[in-house]
């Protein structure tokens, strides 16, 4: 079937072609039709072609399993560690060693990574981490695919040195998790505040021994002798 714009517009070069007179005029429309022509020749071989494709894959060992592009899984679950010159992050995906080579794709920036493993038995599989620790270097940066692995190798920018987390936001919360008095403020601010936590929740037997030991804290304090 012919592109019917395509054809309309060969159709009425034809037509200004028939009527033009002068050789610079007709020497333009004579080149605009052979233009037209060709594009036109080549949109029949690419239907040509894509039909025959479309054949090919009809066989019955083509259609056994169709590719489910929408179904992608969120990776969660990984694990990590690291040498002088690289951050390792290690996937397990079961069977990701048969897919092919371009079907693991990772991409690096300064300071994140994405992996996108397509059509693995059915679905695909993503997992993207931002704000990594500590800026890597995307050149020297690459994934191995071993079995049932997919390895992500973070090329370090500043090497020999170590990352206590991976990202900064598992750096972020782990630190807010930390008690008041493992904080670099007075030691002494940050026990009162969980002897006050203490005092509120606990029952009036509680609340008397806290009381007595302040008291017999504050004694102590008074003549001089600090230990608590």
């Amino acid at each position: 079937m012919r592109n019917p714009e395509l054809q309309k517009d060969l159709e009425e070069v034809k037509v200004l072609l028939e009527k033009a007179t002068r050789k610079r005029v007709r020497d333009a429309l004579t080149a605009e039709k052979s233009k037209i022509e060709t594009e036109m020749k080549n949109k029949m071989q690419q239907k040509s072609q894509r039909k025959a494709e479309l054949t090919e894959n009809e066989k019955p060992a083509a259609v056994v399993a169709p590719i489910t592009t929408g179904y992608t899984v969120k990776i969660s679950n990984y694990g990590w560690d690291q040498s002088d010159k690289f951050v390792k992050i290690y996937i397990t995906l079961p069977g990701v060693h048969q897919v092919p080579a371009e079907s693991v794709q990772v991409n690096f920036t300064e300071r994140s990574f994405d992996l996108l493993v397509k059509n693995l038995n059915g679905k695909s599989y993503s997992m993207i981490v931002n704000n990594l620790l500590k800026p890597i270097s995307v050149e020297g940066s690459s994934k191995k695919v071993k079995t049932d692995t997919v390895l992500i190798l973070c090329r370090k920018k500043a090497e020999n040195t170590r990352w206590d987390y991976l990202t900064q936001v598992e750096k972020e919360c782990k630190e807010k998790e930390k008690p008041s008095y493992d904080t670099e403020t007075d030691p002494s601010e940050g026990l009162m505040n969980v002897l006050k936590k203490i005092y509120e929740d606990g029952d009036d037997d509680m609340k008397r021994t806290i009381n007595k030991a302040w008291v017999e804290s504050r004694e102590k304090q008074a003549k001089g002798d600090t230990d608590f």
